[in-house]
């Protein structure tokens, strides 16, 4: 009796490290770390259009936190235009709306640089929350198939950037 119990120990034991190796090795958490699954953002242009991060799945997609009223932000936004001029990757600039004075300030800065990437308001915060956000800027760097690959706190130069997504699949 007692082998008939230690077999059924040692098959299930078996059976679920087969599970958990080969049929559960691609489910990956949701976080904001690097190796997990980006949260889902949804928020509105400063043209009215809603957007969703998953409705990129299949890009590489740069999503970077920013204010008017940073100065590192402000630096680094020229390169991101270049970038998304150059590069095969989706630009989701997500502006921290919640900490600036008006969103005419932001739309102002938009077209005093000519920015033609998303421009995405979190408005009350809690995109910049969910991600985590105590730095700025804040880029996630994130592959086609939605997981998180690089974190980079602070401003980004455009070399640094391409550097970084050419280490994506």
């Amino acid at each position: 009796m007692k082998k008939i119990i230690l077999v059924i120990i040692i098959v299930g034991m078996l059976g679920w490290a087969v599970y958990d190796f080969v049929i559960n090795r691609d489910s990956t958490e949701v976080g904001t770390s690097v190796g997990d699954m980006a949260p889902d953002i949804e928020l509105t242009t400063l043209n009215g259009e809603t957007v969703k991060l998953s409705d990129y799945r299949g890009n590489k997609v740069f999503v970077n936190f920013w204010a008017t009223w940073c100065p590192p932000c402000r630096a680094e936004m020229p390169d991101i235009q270049k970038f998304d001029n150059d590069e095969d990757v989706q630009i989701l600039a997500v502006n921290l709306t919640s900490t600036e004075k008006s969103v005419d300030d932001v739309q102002k800065f938009v077209d005093e640089l000519g920015l033609t990437f998303p421009i995405l308001k979190d408005e009350k915060g809690k995109v910049e929350q969910m991600y985590k956000v105590n730095a700025y800027p804040t880029s996630y760097l994130i592959d086609s198939d939605g997981v998180i690959r690089k974190v980079a706190l602070g401003a980004m130069n455009y070399e640094m950037m391409v550097q970084e997504f050419e280490k994506i699949k």
